[in-house]
């Protein structure tokens, strides 16, 4: 769903106008649609209609808690990977029933708890995290239900650094390794196998690559149920990738997603746990941002903008490639130019887009960054000590800061000074 259009000549966000949200929280800020984020998990959701299943969204993808509860109100469960994704998660007052906890790192404090929260299940990445587990289940008088992650060494052909499934990457548990350890825990006592758990990566845009995995997990499955295993529950992870660049071809459909997960989980009558982030919140929020300048050096144009690296930083990161538009000066008449825009951090690697064709804009001109409403907030800092900016919620004709920006005074007392500087 595109809630970011154009109205007489001014872009809104629903019956939002982007220059009245500008005027009264300043650039640059995150602006998200909830009827974005509500269409998109419908969209996901009804894909999956007849099919026994249940949504955990990714709270890395945009952990505001407005986000998630408006996820929640829906129907949709949690994905987690820290303790502070599960404070978050309670405070959004998600019953715990419907939280999985992944990750590879989780130390003994979250998993306390995630135990005495009583959450559906942890997702065991390796020997050592089950050993712990079992132990702060027994000493909390609690019983762990777990899944065993499975890495099934499948290429998702996507980037490098969001690529979960193959064996140099630190995710998961070697296949050759599954069947022993699911073994072991059956006799741990504060240990309850629930189910098996696989992601191979994030932004994943060939079907095949799905194909893949999934036929592998269906084998695994059925191999640990002729064991003697109960697997109650396959969790297949996320993944399912958008089209940021509007020339590329679609990532498969929630559709398609769906009949592959019929395909090959439909007959084994197991709960199948998705864990969407991406597509239900990306395309859903926005980058507002002011140019500062426009800088012509000997061979380049630079498009200085008021947002930078720490803001957003998925094009340092990860190369990613983020459509850059005006929200109300027209483009028509402009030259059009090959720039780069950048922010006003002292490092080189700050920068929006390189290379970029755009009309050439004012000092002044606000533009808007799309598709920003996952990995995007949630990983800004403070870095050159900028301080965090807004992020903002649309309903209908209402708008709402969820995030106010951080102030100079806070930055400021996030530092303590030792009493020998006194």
């Amino acid at each position: 769903m595109n809630a970011f259009k154009y109205y007489r000549g001014s872009l809104h966000a629903e019956d939002v106008s982007l220059e009245k949200i500008s005027q009264t929280v300043q650039t640059p800020f995150y602006c998200y649609s909830t009827a974005a984020i509500e269409q998109n998990y419908l969209t996901f959701s009804r894909a999956l209609y007849g099919m026994n299943t249940m949504i955990c969204y990714a709270v890395k993808a945009n952990s505001n808690q407005a986000v998630i509860q408006t996820l929640a109100r829906l129907g949709s469960g949690l994905d987690i990977v820290s303790e502070g994704e599960l404070h978050r998660a309670l405070s959004a007052q998600v019953p715990a029933e419907k939280i999985v906890f992944s990750g590879v790192g989780k130390i003994i404090s979250e998993m306390d708890l995630a135990l005495q929260a009583g959450i559906y299940c942890f997702n065991i990445e390796s020997e050592s995290e089950l050993i712990t587990l079992n132990q702060r289940a027994i000493s909390l008088g609690k019983i762990a239900p777990i899944s065993f992650r499975v890495n099934p060494d499948v290429n998702a052909n996507t980037h490098k650094k969001i690529s979960t499934g193959k064996k140099e990457d630190k995710f998961g548990i070697p296949i050759h390794q599954i069947h022993s350890l699911y073994d072991y825990a059956k006799d741990l006592p504060g240990i309850k196998i629930s189910g098996i758990d696989m992601h191979i990566g994030s932004q994943i845009n060939q079907i095949k690559s799905f194909c893949q995995a999934f036929k592998l997990l269906r084998e695994i499955t059925l191999k640990l149920r002729s064991d003697g295993h109960n697997i109650q529950h396959i969790d297949v992870g996320g993944g399912l990738g958008i089209t940021y660049c509007h020339s590329n071809p679609p990532p498969p459909s929630p559709s398609d997603y769906a009949s592959l997960i019929h395909k090959y989980f439909g007959d084994l009558q197991c709960k199948i746990i998705l864990e969407p982030g991406r597509f239900l919140v990306a395309d859903a929020g926005i980058l507002v941002s002011k140019v500062i300048s426009v800088k012509k050096s000997t061979d380049k144009i630079f498009i200085i903008l008021d947002v930078a690296m720490n803001d957003f930083m998925r094009p340092t990161l990860y190369d990613a490639y983020h459509e850059i538009k005006y929200i109300s000066s027209p483009e028509e008449g402009r030259l059009h130019v090959q720039a780069d825009i950048v922010g006003p951090i002292c490092e080189t690697g700050d920068f929006i887009a390189l290379n970029r064709t755009i009309p050439l804009p004012q000092a002044g001109d606000i533009l808007y960054i799309e598709k920003a409403g996952a990995y995007g907030a949630v990983q800004s800092g403070t870095y050159n000590s900028r301080l965090l900016i807004p992020e903002v919620m649309v309903k209908d004709s209402q708008f709402h800061i969820i995030r106010p920006r951080m102030s100079f005074q806070k930055l400021i007392e996030m530092d303590s000074i030792p009493e020998w500087l006194k």
